[in-house]
Formats: C-alpha cells, structure tokens, sequence
C-alpha cells in the first residue's frame, strides 16, 4: 500500500512542478494523472499497488463529497436567493453544449464525396 501510494504522490508532485515551470494554466493534479496515464499506457498494465490503493479509495469515495455538500448547507440561503439565476445558467449552459456537442459533431460526421 505504501508503495502504490508514494508513486501515486509522486507523479502529483511531478504534476505540480510541470504546473509550476512549464504549464501553469493547467492544474498540477490534472497534469499529474496525465502523466501516470502516459507512465501506465507505457507500462501495459496497472501495477498491483496502484491497483489497490485506487481500489481503496474509490471504495470511500462518498467521504470527498461531504465538503461539497457542507459547502451546499452552508450557502444555502445564498443559493436560494440566487435560485433563478443559477437556473438560468445551468439551462443556457446545459443547452449551448449540446448545440455545440451537435454541430461539432455535424461538421465532423460530414463524408467527403466519393467519386467513382
């Protein structure tokens, strides 16, 4: 387990250090993963430690929303407040992705003629 876990936080500190000097507008968490995916598509297969230790905590994985939804509770008043507004822009939002998810699949989906 403390292996899976060090090289877990290694490739995060890897991640933050990319952030830090090289790509700062992308996360270092972000470039972290990206970076074991590479490391692990190198590998062919997931080591037995990583394994277990992303098991572990996909197992717990409902304690990380606990912020969230303390964070919810405690703005609520605020939320309910802006309750329109904050509709409204899920619904724009929701709606100009699926146009745009739509119309970039339209143009992408389109086959040249073939000529025979």
């Amino acid at each position: 387990m403390i292996q899976g876990l060090v090289q877990l936080f290694i490739f995060q500190a890897l991640g933050e250090l990319v952030s830090k000097f090289a790509l700062p507008f992308i996360p270092g968490p972000v470039l972290g993963l990206v970076l074991l995916l590479a490391y692990l598509s190198v590998l062919g297969a997931v080591p037995a430690s990583i394994d277990w230790v992303g098991g572990s905590v996909l197992q717990h994985l409902g304690l990380l929303f606990i912020p969230a939804s303390v964070g919810v509770v405690l703005y609520l008043p605020l939320l309910q407040a802006n309750a329109w507004a904050i509709s409204a822009a899920l619904v724009v939002s929701v709606v100009a992705t699926v146009a745009m998810t739509a119309g970039l699949l339209k143009v992408l989906s389109k086959k040249e003629p073939t000529h025979e």
